[in-house]
This record gives C-alpha cells, structure tokens and sequence, in this order.
C-alpha cells in the first residue's frame, strides 16, 4: 500500500497546481496508516478468518507508532517540508496513548470498562463521520473553483484501496499457495486503512487542509468497497473450502469474537 500510494500520488495528484504536494502527502498517509478496525467486521460478513483480522491489525496499528512516520518521511521525501519528529509525536500520541489508556482502564476498573464498552463503537462512528465530512467542508471552495479536482482525489483514492483489495487477494491465494479463507483476510487488511488516523496526522502536523482529504475520502471509499466485496464473497461460499484457515487457532463457538470489541 505505501508504494502503491507513492505511485498513484507522483502520477496523478502531485503534478496538480498549487495542492499537488499536500494531497501527495495526504496519500501517503492513507497508504502508510494501519490497518482499519472494520476490517474486523467485514471480515467476519466475508467469512473471512476473524482471529488472523484482529490479530494483523492489532500488530500493524501497534507497529504503526514507529513504521508509519519513518515511511512517510521517505515516500514524500522533498515533495513537501515535513518534521520527521513532529509526525513521530503525532503518531505516538493518536495511537499508543488511547491503547495504553484502555490496558489501565481496563485493569483498574473492569467493571467500567465493560460498561463504557457497549457505547465506544457507535461513539467512534459518529466522530470519525464528524471528523471526516468536516475536512470534506473545509475544503468546499477547491471543489467550486476546479469542479475536475474532486474526480481526480476520489478516483485516485478507489484505485489505491481497489488496487489494495486486489493484490492482497491474489497474491496469498495464487502466489503463496493459501487457502480462500486466509486469502480473503488479507485482502480486506490490505485494502482496508485506518484512514482517520491519517485525517488525525496530516492536522497534527500543521499540514495545509487539503492534506486531510484523502484521508476523509478514503473512510467512505475503503467501506463501502469493502463491505461490497465481504457480500459477494458471502453471497458465493462454498462451506467444504471457504472455512479452511491456514493458522491454526484454538477451538471455539463459530460466532463468539469478543476481539471484535477491541
């Protein structure tokens, strides 16, 4: 994804006039982010292997603190005037704080933690959408004075996370030998970014506005393909060969994931 991303952003979106460079960054950023923690959900819409989901991006968000800002640096390079230590603070406030604040909370106080639980994921939706159409609104008058520009964001963002979907399918399944089950969840974790996170960085950073654009594109674009493709491969499952996982993880209840909490 990184260098799909650095890929799609030199060719398309930095030789735009005047924002070219910062919606080069805001690419980078999608592509450089985490895995997505819907994935979790399609994942399991897909029957798709749930534990391998929570488990790829449990580590990738984890890795994320350190990884994400040193491939940004080195992807946007001179393009635009970026502090590698600014996004590395960045970074490491957005991600390992709250977690680290969920370990205490949920240590400390397991009782408020399972309670605070059951509203957390419909109040990370209602934020995430704040956040998301807020950028979208701020950057309104671009869209007025070029009507082309917001084609050329929008269809740069699809082909990253379409292209995402693609080579995470094909390449486990026909490249490395593994089965329609593990095949599926690494495409949904491949093409399935933690794009708030890179809304979050590119305002951290006192990058311009139109740097969070892709970024908030991309919530809405990565969704909605892949909740399409977790119907599809729903709608065409073939029990006998669909839930062979190539990792063995211990027995249990087909529908208890409390994994989809986190």
């Amino acid at each position: 994804m990184p260098l799909t991303a650095w890929a799609i952003g030199r060719t398309f979106l930095l030789p735009v006039p005047e924002y070219g460079p910062s919606l080069f960054l805001g690419i980078a950023l999608v592509g450089c982010s985490p895995g997505g923690t819907a994935s979790n959900l399609v994942s399991l819409i897909a029957k798709a292997d749930v534990a391998l989901s929570v488990l790829l991006t449990s580590c990738s968000t984890i890795l994320a603190a350190a990884v994400t800002p040193l491939l940004v640096k080195f992807l946007v390079g001179n393009a635009i005037r970026v502090s590698g230590w600014a996004l590395c603070e960045a970074t490491a406030r957005v991600i390992l704080l709250p977690v680290l604040l969920g370990m205490v909370v949920n240590a400390k106080a397991p009782n408020l933690a399972s309670k605070v639980s059951r509203f957390t994921p419909f109040a990370s939706v209602v934020l995430v959408a704040l956040i998301c159409g807020g950028v979208v609104a701020q950057n309104s008058s671009m869209f007025l004075q070029s009507k082309s520009l917001m084609p050329l964001i929008l269809g740069s963002v699809l082909m990253l996370h379409c292209i995402g979907f693609a080579m995470g399918y094909i390449v486990p399944k026909f490249g490395c030998n593994f089965s329609e089950m593990t095949s599926r969840t690494i495409s949904i974790e491949t093409g399935m970014q933690n794009s708030a996170l890179a809304v979050v960085l590119a305002r951290s950073i006192g990058a311009p506005p139109v740097a969070s654009l892709p970024g908030a594109l991309s919530a809405t674009a990565h969704s909605c393909l892949g909740s399409i493709l977790a119907g599809y491969w729903y709608s065409r499952q073939d029990p006998e060969k669909d839930n062979k996982s190539d990792i063995d993880f211990t027995d249990r209840p087909e529908d208890e994931y409390p994994e989809l909490m986190i």
